[in-house]
């Protein structure tokens, strides 16, 4: 999660292959392509990459400085007075004159890419004639809402109002105050609230969402993009929420649903249009949660006709509808592919710094991270001998979710298929994180009509498509907009953990590097963060089952192959990535046709093997 896209920010990801054209869109929309192949070619014309690799080395050198000063200000064995006497003309004194102006032409090009790139899939929807037409509401994921401090006790007064997710205030505290850090970011673990003496809410407004640290944009370039057709603070909104929450502690707590259903009537009675609503990734389970809450007597109470009254069309970008598969080892090792495939030397420096067991306690201690563990089960993700996207000629079946080379120890007889990992998880925890999951959600398959039924009415299922159902709206239009083509995790090996000093009993067996496992990692397909078979089945297939859509909603596909551009380090407008296809032009391109009252122009564009999986998966329509 954070790891995975701070090291990409910093290192880079060449990971995937690199195409130098634009994701092909239907033949017909041709003409109204936001930005060319030749155009992107020309604004990132190939230079001399030594050159190039010479000044990146040396700014490096600069910015290790500039680092290490940030986290040791306070340290005596740096003697930042050494450093007052340095100003960008000395430094570019002693650089050769040759290199200084390679590095002017660099940098001019690159302004010219950004310049470019900002408002130009506004400024093109503009001349097309669309305008903005419906409210639209933003519901962010995971990364993309900041956690600020309002609490006043002594050890908060330091951070009040300072954000301690999503802000370089957040990385230092981490490195500089590691326990205060962690008191304040995880939940008391048995109330799953805030602990005593301690306030951590969730940003608001568009700058609770733009950027998740300075120059790391998230939702800054559709803000740009909505705004160059008519969108300002008085038709487009955020609605953040703290993501650590358990889904229903978000009304216990903050009454968020109960705002974010005052804010969609307000918006429909001041427009008399109705809303169309934006989610990303963990965004997606809120909104679907939320559209079973506001309709449930007792709750939201507005009724089985509220979402067709209310809201127009649901974009869901990269929704996590079945969870994320790295969800699981995250809570039960506190690892993942980021933490399993750094070197040696920076294992070894995190492990000191924060263990895999407190990694797993900080998520566990944050329940609605828990939310995203795969749901479905071995339906879903498949058994020891099977899997949907198992591929032809393969050695291990994907359904061998958690693998064991040493089947000598009680923590590792035997191969965990999903379901197995989930009860495993439940059997070697706490009481009260048992207890947590069980109570706040549900990650099973409902296999008959009567049966759905009898979830809506049950908050712990609301969380979980396939054990309830959409809402009776049937002019709601749904719009699946997400990557793929991005290596993403899909299995792993296991091992048991020896250290003393750790109590979390396994670990990814990071030793093992063989064939299509790297360093313990089995990969597969996705955006790199969320599985296909999460982001798509529902789109493809779930929702086309009459029990999960009986009011017959329309679901439109549309995926994003990840085309990265070299140039770029974020893989500029055809990236598919999880995070950075918010900075997509197609996706920017196709959310403003949506916002703007074309979205029945948009076509079905599939490009992956969703369709196969999904026919192979395990759930059958209850009337065939």
């Amino acid at each position: 999660m954070a790891m995975n896209f701070l090291r990409r920010r910093f290192a880079g990801d060449s990971s995937t292959e690199v195409s130098r054209e634009v994701t092909p869109e239907p033949d017909k929309k041709d003409a109204s392509r936001v930005i060319t192949a030749k155009k992107l070619h020309s604004v990132h014309k190939s230079r001399n990459i030594k050159r190039r690799n010479i000044w990146i080395f040396g700014l490096g050198g600069l910015f290790g400085v500039a680092v290490a000063a940030f986290f040791a200000g306070s340290n005596d064995m740096i003697d930042l007075s050494l450093l007052a006497d340095m100003n960008l003309d000395s430094i570019l004194d002693a650089l050769p004159a040759g290199l200084v102006r390679d590095a002017q032409e660099i940098q001019k090009h690159e302004r010219d890419a950004v310049n470019y790139d900002s408002f130009a899939v506004g400024l093109h929807a503009r001349s097309q004639g669309i305008a903005a037409c419906h409210p639209v509401i933003m519901i962010p994921g995971v990364i993309s809402t900041g956690l600020e401090s309002w609490g006043t006790e002594e050890n908060s007064r330091p951070y009040f109002r300072k954000r301690l997710w999503g802000s370089w205030t957040m990385m230092r505290a981490l490195v500089l105050d590691k326990p205060g850090w962690k008191r304040h970011i995880m939940l008391d673990k048995e109330t799953g609230l805030d602990p005593p003496g301690i306030k951590l809410r969730a940003a608001q407004g568009f700058d609770a969402t733009d950027f998740f640290i300075t120059g790391y944009w998230i939702w800054n370039k559709i803000l740009e993009n909505l705004a160059t057709i008519g969108y300002d603070p008085t038709n487009a909104f955020t609605a953040a929420y703290d993501w650590r929450l358990s889904y229903a502690n978000y009304e216990n707590r903050d009454q968020y649903y109960t705002r974010l259903k005052a804010h969609i009537e307000i918006a429909v009675r001041v427009s008399k249009k109705k809303v169309v609503l934006l989610s990303h990734s963990m965004g997606s389970q809120v909104l679907y949660y939320f559209f079973h809450w506001v309709e449930a007597e007792g709750y939201g109470n507005g009724g089985p006709n509220w979402v067709d009254t209310y809201v127009d069309s649901w974009i869901n970008i990269s929704g996590c509808m079945l969870g994320a598969l790295k969800g699981l080892p995250a809570v039960l090792s506190g690892e993942m592919k980021d933490t399993a495939q750094l070197n040696a030397f920076a294992v070894y420096g995190l492990e000191k710094f924060l263990s895999r067991h407190e990694r797993a306690e900080i998520f566990r201690a944050m329940p609605g991270i828990s939310s995203m563990i795969p749901m479905g089960g071995n339906a879903v993700w498949g058994d020891e001998n099977w899997a949907p996207d198992d591929q032809p000629g393969q050695n291990n079946s994907f359904g061998n979710f958690i693998r064991f080379r040493d089947n000598n120890s009680t923590y590792t007889a035997k191969n965990l298929t999903v379901s197995d990992a989930f009860q495993y998880l439940l059997d070697h925890s706490d009481t009260w994180y048992k207890d947590m999951v069980i109570n706040s959600y549900s990650y099973g398959v409902a296999h008959s009509r009567r049966e759905v039924e009898d979830n809506q009415l049950i908050p712990a299922k609301w969380v979980n498509p396939l054990e309830t159902r959409l809402p009776l709206a049937p002019h709601l239009k749904i719009y699946c907009f997400y990557g793929v083509g991005k290596e993403t995790e899909r299995a792993y090996y296991y091992k048991e953990d020896l250290d003393p000093l750790n109590m979390t009993n396994v670990t990814i067996d990071t030793a093992f590097t063989n064939g299509d496992v790297d360093h313990g990692v089995v990969m597969g397909e996705g955006d790199g963060t969320v599985n296909l078979l999460s982001a798509g089945y529902m789109c493809a297939k779930g929702w086309k089952i009459r029990r999960y859509n009986p009011a017959g909603v329309k679901i439109r596909t549309f995926e994003m192959p990840h085309e990265p551009d070299r140039f770029s380090p974020r893989g500029g407008p055809n990236t598919g990535d999880h995070v950075d296809i918010l900075g997509r032009s197609s996706l920017n391109d196709l959310i403003l046709r949506v916002a703007g009252g074309k979205g029945e122009l948009i076509e079905e564009t599939v490009s992956s093997r969703i369709l196969e999986y999904a026919e192979k998966v395990r759930i059958y329509d209850d009337d065939a």
